[in-house]
């Protein structure tokens, strides 16, 4: 922390007492209601990416109103708030206890905040202004883009401000309008509810009797006068219409009594026709079931069948190897006692002598090869080993045991590495293994656990795409209930050498010094009986086939 920002903060506390109580929003800021976030941090799009420091250690979140701890980590205030009241709050980042009387307003931090570059809030209008965020609300207050509401008070639609001149002289509903016939001025509703033309003398009305026939149009005064003059007109023009109306119901009646008839046979028809419908419906679920049944299986049986012809191709040299070993060995014991008789009964004969030594020659001769098959037969049974341990769907599942003895080896420089058994994205796909720094490597060594990926060379590298491009995600497995696991993911570099076709047995490491801190390891429940789990995962979803 700067020299300026510890005398801003000691100013700050002469002023008033420490607590983190909600100050008013006229404290806060003096912008609006709603320039503030109801809880966290800003969710404004900023020009260019926040620097760490200005992220909360809780949300992520752009800090607002900063708090910072006695352990010199920032937080947000309502996040802050929510820590301090939890029972023996700790801080996240350290799990260094926290202390409400050792947080304090970091006012440096937020005049920096506040002159970050942010993009305007009504972006996704069509705004492309950008401004500092102290100057957003004021920005809002002119913006062109900026949702509003109708000033109207009854009318409740809302739109961006550049369109409020036209929606208040063409589209909303509780706008001023003239009557035409009177010149009166009312609300637009009013006029298209007839509420006016109703009762304006001088609006031109047509007869209410027009669907019966009647044609008559006039003033509102007129309609009166005619209604009184022609009822009689227009009670006959009722009954015309009546007596047309009765005469198509019973035309109606008549047809319907027709159709009436065939509706039990068709209702019978429709009946049976379900009921098969249904009986078919069931049979297809059933076939579906079965052929989902088949497919599982084939594709069981393709696994396994797969997985055999793997283990018969690499145990194949090693039965051949063995039974060539048994017969070397078988040979060896052979000659052992045709050598033990000549030793016992030679007599110092030039050709028994010849013979033994060609014999012995011989022996020597297979007694070497034996060795050499001995070699190679324990290589295959090595190999054998890794192979039955191997993973081939890209995860792997490391399990390191003893781990206080492998920390303290570390620790004294003994050994600073572990390294996992291979694992494969398939039996056909990259060779991969993980590599792991109890006691810390670079930046994380003493006080972190370093965790990295390696790239092997494998047997099939000349048909997979390179470089390595597959999403790895690394994992400390939580033992405990919780099942909190630690985890990280990262996209290889495709310019990195760790992640080009070795030349060698493996590659450069790549993944993350300061994996997991060593206090939160140890304190944890992630270790039990002396033992941890790492977990690797590569994404093979998008893999080509070789």
């Amino acid at each position: 922390m700067s020299a300026g920002r510890n005398v801003e903060q000691q100013i700050a506390l002469q002023q008033r007492p420490p607590s983190l109580a909600m100050p008013s929003m006229a404290q806060r800021s003096r912008h609006e209601p709603g320039f503030l976030p109801v809880h966290g941090g800003f969710r404004d799009r900023f020009v260019t990416t926040p620097e760490a420091k200005y992220c909360c250690e809780s949300c992520r979140l752009v800090l607002c109103n900063p708090r910072q701890t006695e352990c010199g980590h920032r937080f947000c205030e309502s996040c802050i708030t929510d820590l301090l009241s939890k029972p023996n709050p700790v801080c996240p980042a350290d799990v260094e206890p926290l202390f409400e009387d050792k947080i304090f307003r970091d006012v440096c931090c937020n005049r920096e905040i506040m002159a970050l570059k942010v993009y305007c809030r009504s972006e996704k209008n069509g705004c492309k202004e950008q401004m500092s965020l102290q100057q957003v609300m004021d920005h809002l207050e002119v913006c062109p883009y900026f949702e509003v509401p109708c000033p109207l008070g009854k009318c409740k639609e809302k739109m961006i401000r550049k369109d409020m001149s036209e929606h208040l002289s063409r589209k909303c509903k509780h706008r001023e309008i003239t009557c035409e016939f009177c010149n009166h001025k009312m609300a637009l509703t009013e006029l298209q509810l007839s509420i006016h033309q109703h009762d304006c003398p001088k609006a031109q009305v047509a007869c209410s009797f027009i669907r019966y026939g009647c044609s008559f149009k006039g003033l509102n005064q007129e309609m009166r006068e005619h209604e009184s003059s022609f009822a009689s007109e227009h009670l006959r023009m009722m009954v015309v219409r009546n007596t047309t109306l009765e005469a198509k119901v019973e035309d109606v009646k008549s047809e319907l009594m027709e159709r009436y008839k065939v509706l039990p046979s068709l209702s019978s028809r429709l009946a049976e026709v379900e009921t098969q419908n249904e009986e078919m419906r069931e049979k297809i679920r059933q076939l579906e079931q079965k052929v989902v049944s088949v497919q599982m299986l084939m594709s069981t049986h393709s696994e396994k069948l797969l997985e055999v012809e793997m283990e018969l191709r690499e145990l194949r040299p090693l039965r051949a190897m063995r039974e060539e070993v048994e017969a070397l060995r078988a040979s060896v014991e052979s000659m052992r006692s045709v050598v033990a008789s000549l030793d016992s009964g030679r007599v110092g004969s030039s050709p028994g002598s010849h013979t033994l030594g060609s014999l012995e020659q011989q022996l020597s001769h297979h007694d070497d090869t034996m060795s050499v098959h001995d070699i190679r037969l324990a290589e295959m049974d090595l190999k054998l080993q890794v192979l039955e341990t191997a993973s081939f769907n890209g995860t792997l599942i490391w399990k390191i045991r003893d781990y206080k003895r492998r920390k303290q080896e570390a620790v004294a420089s003994k050994a600073l590495s572990l390294y996992s058994q291979p694992f494969y994205t398939g039996y056909f796909g990259y060779k991969m293994c993980a590599r792991i720094y109890l006691n810390g490597d670079g930046m994380g060594k003493g006080t972190h656990l370093s965790l990295f990926f390696v790239v092997m060379r494998g047997e099939y590298d000349a048909l997979l795409p390179w470089p390595f491009k597959q999403k790895v995600t690394l994992m400390l497995m939580d033992q405990g209930p919780a099942r909190k696991h630690l985890g990280d993911a990262f996209k290889p570099d495709p310019n990195s050498s760790s992640f080009r076709r070795p030349n060698v047995e493996m590659n450069i490491a790549s993944g993350c010094p300061l994996f997991v801190a060593q206090t939160v390891l140890e304190n944890g429940t992630y270790i039990k009986d002396d033992t941890i789990f790492i977990k690797v995962t590569v994404d093979t979803s998008d893999l080509p086939d070789p």
